[in-house]
């Protein structure tokens, strides 16, 4: 079938979020165009520069290998998609003119734009977007999320220069969203051919067709983007055409939120991210600053409890872990009521997210208490902790303090807290990046927590199916393996009916939540982000990207 354009995505939920659609303060509501921050006026103008300060520094700069969103967010500004979706889930050309889709979702074909070239000179075209797909498929690459956006993947075949179909082994729904992210974006053939390291090291190795170019990256300080003069195919829906407007971009990792509150009150940094809520009324009194608040689409921030390891291999440990943890209390005293609670997975603002969940999770220790007794957990040591045969009832949660945010570990110390009260010991060893990784793959541990932003619900299908474990290079990290949760996210994947994928995605839902307990959702991850009054046309993506393109300063 040939998709028109622009299509709705046949599953989209309410409109998601950007930076413009919520403010915090007295300005609440103040916003009268969509498509700019609603900070200055006027006409948009040519010239100068942007300091985004960001609270965590990615650990490699390899799209097609890292899954840290924090890479995509940089990085969105560098790579071009083939196809863009607007925040009513609507697709829209961009590097693709147009495309269609067979009948069984099985191919997709597009005419890619002509006249497109990398930064480097070399063109984009129908070969470029095969190596890109090939090289992210390929086990060398080792891809820990990109890989999971192809699915099925068989191979690309070049009809001509400008023409490129996609094959997969089965049906595969949600791969044109897929082309949206910037992980599927791409990287110049030299790029390519440059060796990993050098990838991920960033800076000039990174070569992309978008209006910024990768200038440089100074480790524990900054990366730099510069101005691509000569682009000129932005998406359809984008303010402009032509070159961006900004000359320059600096992102600065300032991880302490101290430090990033104070470069932007201080007009060193023009915007920050993760502003922590306790600081919100501080910035809000500065007239120069703006809040916006931003609910992201895609996985909540989640604790996942390994299913294949230690107590948690029992269902009534786990469900006792979820019962036995004040989450409400936690969000509320940590958040200051800025983050809200989550029930489910995936946030409220995805596509088929099942909002019967709220509330199915309550705080009842004494629940908790007879579980882990039905568990025979029923020994108690001199420090009051659980035992059973001698042994005490330790859960490892790992944790990388560098690359923790928005307060996390405070969360977790609640968490440690409460669960003490009912005799479980939770130990958090801190961990460098490399053995945290490691320790992912070999699944020895017993709770992970992460989030994830994508504008689509088959998160799902990485977070719970059988064939997407760590020790693969997949997210399910509570190393469930299920096969009717295995059936139901296949079945979405495979399907762009509204109804059927509502109807899968919230079956799983319920039973990864409560009939199995493997995963305690803790709350829904939200951009408090701080922005310059002199900033107009700063916007997010429907997968929670920044838009540097329509920026500008007045």
């Amino acid at each position: 079938m040939r998709l028109a354009k622009p299509v709705r995505l046949a599953f989209a939920a309410a409109t998601a979020a950007t930076l413009v659609l919520t403010s915090c303060g007295s300005d609440s509501g103040s916003d009268s165009d969509a498509g700019t921050s609603g900070a200055a006026s006027g006409k948009p103008k040519a010239g100068g520069s942007l300091t985004y300060a960001l609270d965590v520094e990615p650990t490699c700069f390899d799209l097609q290998v890292n899954q840290q969103g924090i890479t995509g967010d940089i990085e969105r500004g560098v790579v071009d998609s083939l196809v863009a979706v607007d925040a009513k889930g609507e697709f829209h050309p961009w590097l693709a003119t147009s495309w269609e889709v067979a009948a069984d979702l099985k191919t997709y074909t597009f005419k890619l734009r002509e006249g497109v070239t990398f930064t480097d000179g070399t063109p984009f075209d129908a070969a470029v977007v095969k190596a890109n797909f090939d090289r992210i498929v390929d086990k060398k690459t080792k891809s820990q999320y990109a890989a999971t956006l192809l699915g099925p993947y068989t191979g690309a075949d070049v009809i001509d220069a400008h023409t490129v179909k996609v094959n997969f082994a089965k049906p595969f729904a949600p791969f044109l969203q897929a082309t949206s992210t910037p992980n599927l974006g791409f990287y110049s053939t030299r790029s390519l051919s440059r060796r990993p390291d050098e990838l991920c090291a960033g800076g000039s190795a990174i070569v992309g067709t978008g209006p910024f170019v990768f200038s440089s990256y100074t480790k524990g300080q900054n990366v730099v983007l510069t101005k691509n003069p000569k682009y000129n195919w932005a998406p359809q829906q984008a303010a402009h055409t032509g070159a961006a407007y900004l000359d320059k971009v600096t992102f600065r990792f300032l991880t302490e939120d101290t430090v990033r509150v104070g470069a932007v009150t201080s007009g060193q940094a023009d915007v920050a991210t993760s502003i922590p809520p306790s600081d919100i009324k501080t910035v809000e009194a500065d007239k120069g600053l703006k809040i916006r608040k931003v609910e992201d689409p895609g996985g909540a921030y989640n604790v996942f409890l390994n299913t294949a390891h230690g107590p948690l291999a029992d269902q009534r440990v786990r469900r006792a872990i979820q019962l036995g943890a004040d989450v409400d209390q936690a969000v509320k005293t940590v958040y200051f009521g800025q983050y809200a609670r989550a029930w489910s997975p995936l946030t409220p603002a995805t596509p088929s997210y099942d909002k019967t969940l709220t509330n199915a999770i309550a705080f009842d220790p004494t629940a908790a208490g007879k579980l882990l007794d039905e568990a025979g957990w029923t020994g108690r040591d001199g420090q009051g902790y659980r035992t059973k045969d001698g042994k005490r009832l330790t859960l490892d949660w790992p944790w990388n303090p560098p690359h923790t945010r928005e307060q996390r570990e405070v969360v977790a110390q609640a968490i440690q807290a409460d669960l003490k009260k009912i005799g479980v010991e939770v130990t958090r060893p801190a961990l460098d990046i490399g053995a945290y990784v490691s320790l992912a793959l070999n699944g020895k541990y017993d709770l992970y927590d992460f989030s994830w932003t994508r504008f689509e619900p088959d998160l799902l299908r990485g977070f719970f199916n059988s064939a997407s474990l760590p020790a693969t290079g997949g997210q399910n990290a509570a190393n469930l393996r299920d096969p009717q949760v295995d059936t139901w996210t296949e079945a979405g994947a495979a399907t762009l009916d509204r109804a059927k994928r509502d109807d899968v995605y919230g079956k799983v839902q319920h039973k990864v939540v409560v009939d199995d307990a493997v995963v305690l959702p803790i709350y829904v991850p939200t951009k408090l982000v701080a922005v310059a009054t002199d900033v107009s046309g700063l916007t997010v993506d429907p997968n929670g990207k920044p838009l540097l393109f329509d920026a500008w300063r007045s």
